[in-house]
């Protein structure tokens, strides 16, 4: 639990405070399309087929139930698009190209896992990094090579990509490794740490599984206060 857990909880409570929001899935898993309760399988266009087969993106959006929030769906379709950029002679901005001319307040965008050219293109197009850490040993260990990443598309390809912030997440109280791990974030990121953490929850495992946001599924759990707080300390940073 992380990235596209924070990418459609955020953009959720973002929603419910009267921004425009739209979460761009640029992951093959879908999760995110999944997670705010549309059938991946049954959508006839996605991210794809507005990258490569320039589908109207009027037509590729798509209204979610929380007034203000809308997505820009993926699904498997989305993983062949790893070797079609390869060869792409602007490989690296088509993301941002296709983003460029949207009007919301906030783009939220879900990238794949593994650093290859959607992470690249997601980058790319945005302005802000935020990154979900888990409150375990070896998330720690993988932090170094994203933040890697993140200076070498700073360097090469979007100067003005910045580190936005660091979240906690399945950050168990009763465990202390929890709170070294939080302690270790602290040391390296200092103010870039928000002071929000998201727990290990249940309610929030079990969300996506439903097709819903924490504060559909559960708008009274712990994880629905954490994300709801979260969504307030990004508004302090950006507005």
């Amino acid at each position: 639990m992380g990235k596209t857990t924070t990418a459609v909880n955020l953009a959720a409570y973002l929603a419910k405070a009267g921004h425009s929001v739209l979460v761009v899935d640029s992951d093959p898993q879908a999760n995110a399309t999944s997670g705010l309760g549309f059938d991946k399988s049954s959508l006839n266009l996605t991210l794809y087929d507005v990258l490569f087969s320039k589908a109207p993106k009027h037509k590729v959006i798509q209204k979610h139930k929380i007034d203000g929030l809308e997505l820009l769906p993926a699904n498997r379709h989305l993983a062949g698009a790893e070797v079609e950029l390869v060869d792409h002679p602007r490989r690296e901005f088509l993301l941002k190209e296709l983003l460029s001319d949207l009007n919301y307040d906030f783009i939220i965008i879900d990238s794949p896992p593994s650093l290859g050219l959607l992470t690249v293109n997601s980058l790319a197009a945005a302005t802000d990094v935020i990154i979900p850490v888990q409150a375990e040993y070896y998330a720690l260990e993988g932090l170094g090579q994203l933040l890697s990443v993140y200076q070498q598309v700073r360097q090469a390809i979007n100067p003005d990509l910045n580190l936005l912030g660091v979240i906690t997440t399945l950050y168990d109280s009763r465990n202390s490794l929890s709170e070294q791990v939080r302690l270790e974030l602290a040391k390296h990121f200092g103010d870039k740490l928000f002071t929000t953490v998201v727990p290990r929850s249940v309610r929030l495992a079990e969300a996506p599984s439903f097709g819903k946001t924490i504060d559909e599924h559960d708008p009274l759990s712990k994880g629905a206060e954490a994300y709801k707080s979260l969504a307030n300390e990004l508004q302090e940073r950006l507005l």
